[in-house]
């Protein structure tokens, strides 16, 4: 399989071939840097591991060359840091037992650039090679620039695809903001309560950034945590850990739909819910 970028890489944890490894697949997380797929993309490591029959693949699609530093890596440069991000990576899919990672070695700007296409035919080639029945990705109303334009790239490569080819499901996951604000209809609620111990295991590799100043492994598990619990105002707990996705899925389905008028839509159903909450419990003179 050949990529865009030289140094692109497939690691296969168990030692199978890539072909194998991508023909096993069942669950495909595609995110914008080293740490994404265990914080947005956990729900498929999660349903994936130690099961006979999934298997989860990780498309890790920027280099991590930008990330804040502190600490012991500091005074480290930028070609060091991804040095240690692709390093940390693949420690995190050994763990997770994935059945592949691919590090596709792209700057952020390359992939913030709508008029470059080699993410997408990246992205693209690896689908049609994995026939995936669910991808998870970032969500559209993620407020960092490159996760939204990973959102976009994996929207397209998938509708890129003939229909036979395309997963059932896509899921924009939590990272760079939380779906707390969804509508509860709109919500796809995804129970990742099973293993806890592995989720702090898969983010307790990325010392990278968690001694370099951002304590995404408990940040991500308490956000989990708080999901579960704030679900539902007048019922117990029915999980002990959940994260949020909006369903991509119609922007498969249905090419007609602009990504911007789809994450919008929901958006305006938050904006009615507030003014209709808000009208029926004022008082009236």
């Amino acid at each position: 399989m050949t990529f865009h970028n030289k140094t692109a890489e497939v690691f296969v944890p168990d030692g199978v071939s890539v072909e194998e490894a991508l023909a096993r697949t069942t669950r495909v997380g595609i995110a914008a840097h080293q740490d994404d797929l265990e914080i947005s993309c956990y729900h498929g490591i999660e349903v994936c591991f130690g099961s006979e029959t999934e298997w989860f693949l990780g498309i890790v699609v920027t280099n991590g060359a930008g990330s804040p530093r502190a600490g012991r890596y500091q005074s480290f440069s930028d070609t060091e840091m991804q040095s240690v991000r692709r390093i940390e990576q693949k420690k995190a899919a050994f763990i997770g037992e994935y059945s592949a990672v691919v590090l596709l070695d792209y700057s952020s700007s390359a992939v913030k650039d709508p008029d470059n296409l080699d993410p997408t035919a990246d992205i693209k080639q690896l689908l049609d090679a994995s026939r995936p029945s669910v991808v998870y990705t970032h969500n559209l109303a993620d407020k960092h620039d490159t996760h939204v334009a990973i959102a976009l790239r994996a929207v397209q490569a998938i509708r890129e695809l003939s229909s036979n080819e395309q997963p059932s499901a896509v899921y924009g996951c939590e990272s760079w903001r939380d779906l707390d604000w969804l509508p509860d209809e709109d919500k796809v609620v995804l129970d990742v309560g099973g293993h806890e111990n592995l989720a702090a295991a898969l983010l307790g590799v990325f010392d990278s950034q968690i001694s370099g100043g951002k304590r995404y492994d408990l940040a991500a598990l308490a956000r989990r945590r708080a999901n579960a619990t704030f679900y539902e105002s007048h019922a117990v707990d029915k999980s002990e850990s959940v994260i949020y996705a909006m369903n991509l899925t119609p922007l498969i389905s249905n090419t007609d739909i602009s990504p911007e008028d789809y994450a919008a839509g929901f958006a305006k159903k938050l904006e009615r819910d507030v003014i209709e909450r808000i009208g029926k419990l004022s008082r009236r003179i």
